[in-house]
């Protein structure tokens, strides 16, 4: 199935009182480029995020957003630090006696020194975070994967399309050749017979210069390999290969250069107008192939 680089996915998934949220989206890339932005006490996450969309995507430049909120009302918890208490109880008690002061310190006083009351956020329990984390990878990753394929169906259809058209451009030139040389030798007896009016001239010499001119606009070996990296092309697209992208490229600059010589060899105004056409369509097909998997 041909895939697009380009594609978009969200799944929003409440595990408990804990709410994942991720959400990707990918452009073209020629390798698999990930960017993953999240909570940091999620960071530890990161290399089975990247190894669950190693699972499903090949190529492309992939950035995932992630969210995770805890609505539990247990997250924090109150730390009392009675060591450090006592040591401000202890100075406090020195310092009256030292200064001949009233110790007037009371509870609440005491509880607003720093670090005698502190709030700390409970331990996470990872095999739990990852199991509701892996669910909204899960869902985000197969729309993701979803949205890839349709526009690769669309892309395929289009690249077809044009491969169709190129080969019949490419039977305009089969059926063109033959008659550039019927013409050639017409204009070469014309020509001849005005050069030397009523002087014979044999038929060998006008055949050996036509032979001549044939071989050097003869395109007949560029157009067979043309027409069977065309016919490749197609039978690629409808295959059920993964990643084609870079065998597609390969394919397409093959293409590209049987069309330039076809174009520096045309001696004739029809021909060359068809090898512009057939470069044009190439290089439309190329950047529709960039943008595949």
């Amino acid at each position: 199935m041909i895939k697009s680089m380009t594609g978009f996915g969200r799944c929003e998934v409440m595990d408990g009182n804990r709410r994942f949220t991720v959400e990707m989206k990918g452009v073209n890339h020629r390798y698999l480029d990930t960017n993953i932005r999240m909570p940091k006490k999620l960071n530890f996450f990161e290399t089975s995020i990247r190894s669950l969309l190693k699972q499903s995507v090949q190529r492309g430049k992939v950035d995932i957003f992630i969210t995770y909120e805890d609505l539990s009302e247990s997250q924090m918890t109150l730390k009392y630090n009675e060591t450090l208490a006592g040591e401000y109880l202890s100075y406090f008690k020195r310092m009256a006696e030292k200064f001949s002061l009233e110790n007037d310190i009371r509870v609440s006083a005491l509880s607003r020194y720093p670090e005698i009351l502190t709030m700390e956020e409970q331990a996470l329990d990872e095999e739990e975070l990852w199991k509701g984390l892996k669910k909204a990878l899960d869902g985000a990753i197969a729309q993701f994967v979803e949205t890839r394929g349709t526009e690769g169906e669309n892309l395929k259809k289009d690249l077809t399309g044009k491969l169709d058209g190129m080969l019949g451009m490419v039977e305009c030139i089969e059926e063109r050749a033959p008659q550039i040389i019927s013409e050639y030798r017409k204009k070469l007896e014309k020509k001849v017979k005005e050069l030397l009016e009523d002087t014979q001239i044999e038929d060998s010499r006008i055949a050996a210069e036509v032979v001549i001119f044939a071989d050097k606009i003869c395109t007949d070996e560029e157009v067979v390999r043309l027409k069977s990296h065309v016919e490749h092309m197609k039978e690629t697209l409808l295959s059920d290969e993964n990643g084609i992208g870079r065998k597609l490229d390969f394919i397409a600059q093959e293409m590209n250069r049987e069309a330039n010589t076809i174009l520096s060899k045309a001696n004739d105004l029809e021909i060359s107008n068809l090898g512009i056409e057939l470069k044009t369509e190439i290089e439309k097909i190329r950047e529709q192939i960039q943008n595949i998997e």
